[in-house]
């Protein structure tokens, strides 16, 4: 019988000649090879798992994984292709990916840059944008943004823009708007932020009832939360109960 030692270098080996073949990042090769058996159950989780099996699952556990161990992967690969070629699309990914990272700035710059010509209109420039200058604490330059795109119609009335002008209200003072706005957006978006975020709200505006009775139904619903949302959903409730007291 082969020891063990010998099976997770000939485990190791193959793992090496994958990355080689496939074109994967060089620094593989030491995290398989320095950490021994541990880096090569990883790179086989991430890289070839999901391959193997095809499904939605694999490929969500391996991208959550990936973030996990180099968070900012998506944003270098991300730049590298606005410097390659600086479209729309890339702009908008860099900005995405700039917001993971909770670089803020820099996404709101980058989502400036794209709204330009025909893409000044775009729904998801306009919103991508508010909701940066949000995180930047300037709701009255988010304010406008959002009123714009809600005069595109369906398309620019969804529950993630409303969620936003709710926001914007809310830090503007407005709060009847404000209220208007949070409880559309936390009866129709999946997850928990938009009812965290109307959590809040009442408890900030002294509706403390209401927002106890809001954070049950947190508390029912993040019970209720996969595995893949569960740390979400955590975060979530801890957000609103820090708001409820």
């Amino acid at each position: 019988m082969i020891p063990a030692i010998g099976l997770s270098l000939i485990f190791a080996v193959g793992l090496c000649v994958h990355v080689v073949r496939t074109g994967r990042e060089m620094y593989w090769l030491f995290i398989i090879l320095a950490f021994q058996p541990l880096g090569g159950v990883v790179y086989f989780v991430l890289n070839v798992l999901p391959d193997l099996t095809g499904g939605s699952t694999a490929r969500r556990l391996g991208q959550a994984a990936q973030k996990a161990l180099d968070p900012q992967r998506e944003y270098r690969e991300a730049k590298l292709a606005v410097d390659d070629s600086a479209t729309v699309g890339n702009r908008m990914r860099l900005a995405s990916a700039a917001v993971e990272l909770e670089r803020y700035d820099e996404a709101e710059r980058l989502y400036a840059e794209a709204a330009v010509g025909i893409h000044a209109d775009d729904p998801a420039l306009l919103l991508g944008r508010a909701r940066a200058l949000l995180e930047l604490n300037r709701a009255g330059e988010a304010l406008p943004l959002l009123e714009q795109l809600g005069e595109q119609g369906d398309v620019g009335r969804t529950p993630q823009a409303a969620l936003a002008m709710g926001r914007a209200y809310h830090a503007l003072g407005r709060t009847a708007e404000a209220d208007t706005a949070y409880q559309w957006a936390a009866g129709r978006l999946p997850g928990l932020e938009g009812l965290a975020r109307y959590t809040a709200f009442l408890a900030e505006v002294g509706r403390i009832e209401e927002a106890r009775e809001a954070l049950i139904e947190i508390d029912k619903r993040a019970a209720k939360a996969t595995s893949h949302f569960r740390r979400e959903a955590r975060a979530w409730r801890d957000f609103a109960a820090q708001a409820v007291g």
